[in-house]
């Protein structure tokens, strides 16, 4: 029976890579290996303006969609002035993920949003994030080494896709940010809270087969259930 395959989106970055220093399409292995460790069919998607214009003749292809962490998302996306913490953001990025998830809810393809794949998920439903928590919980609990990932404990709601996605309501996890949701975007549901600070770590729309976003790093941790509850949706989906 044929895998079923799970589009991730990449980032464009400069990067070195053996005797080369160039512009290349990056995205963490943890994410292939976890979708493969579950049986899916990995296939990255680097940002396409065609695709942006018309994601139906690349999401036709896939059976379930993974917005993969990253940069911030640039503010002009929800109507927002740059924060001076705002840094790094790729509106060709931006663009692309946006409208891949949009057309993807449209089409009821599994979906899930990694960290800055939750906040690319509520902006493109009209929502809008705080730009830097730091601002607000007063220290970079969840950023506190830049380039490490931090561990904190999430409360999930009971009966909620991501509890069940996840396989528990209380569960530790790896986390690397200082972005955070604002306003949900409509038909968003928070379903997931940092114990320490009520930060909404988890956002799903109820009336989809698989549309889930969390804030944590699923692909990091092998024990993470989250992933391979995508790859099981996607075949459930594929078979129906």
């Amino acid at each position: 029976m044929p895998r079923p395959v799970i589009g991730i989106s990449t980032a464009s970055e400069q990067a070195r890579f053996g005797p080369w220093d160039a512009p290349a399409v990056l995205l963490p292995r943890s994410y292939a290996e976890a979708v493969q460790a579950a049986n899916g069919l990995a296939l990255l998607l680097p940002p396409d303006e065609v695709a942006a214009e018309q994601p139906d003749e690349l999401l036709a292809r896939l059976d379930a969609l993974i917005v993969a962490g990253g940069v911030d998302v640039h503010p002009e996306n929800y109507s927002a002035e740059p924060h001076p913490e705002t840094r790094y953001a790729d509106s060709r990025r931006d663009r692309f993920e946006i409208e891949l998830s949009r057309r993807a809810l449209g089409r009821g393809l599994p979906l899930l949003g990694v960290c800055r794949g939750m906040h690319v998920l509520n902006v493109a439903l009209g929502g809008t994030l705080e730009q830097h928590l730091p601002d607000r919980v007063g220290d970079e609990r969840h950023r506190p080494v830049p380039g490490e990932f931090a561990e904190h404990d999430v409360r999930l709601e009971p009966g909620s896709l991501a509890a069940c996605a996840a396989g528990a309501e209380q569960l530790t996890v790896k986390s690397h940010h200082h972005q955070g949701v604002a306003d949900l975007g409509q038909g968003l549901q928070a379903s997931g809270f940092s114990d320490d600070d009520g930060e909404i770590e988890a956002v799903e729309v109820p009336d989809q087969r698989f549309v889930l976003g969390v804030l944590w790093h699923p692909e990091e941790d092998e024990a993470d259930q989250v992933i391979p509850a995508l790859v099981n949706a996607a075949n459930s989906a594929e078979r129906s």
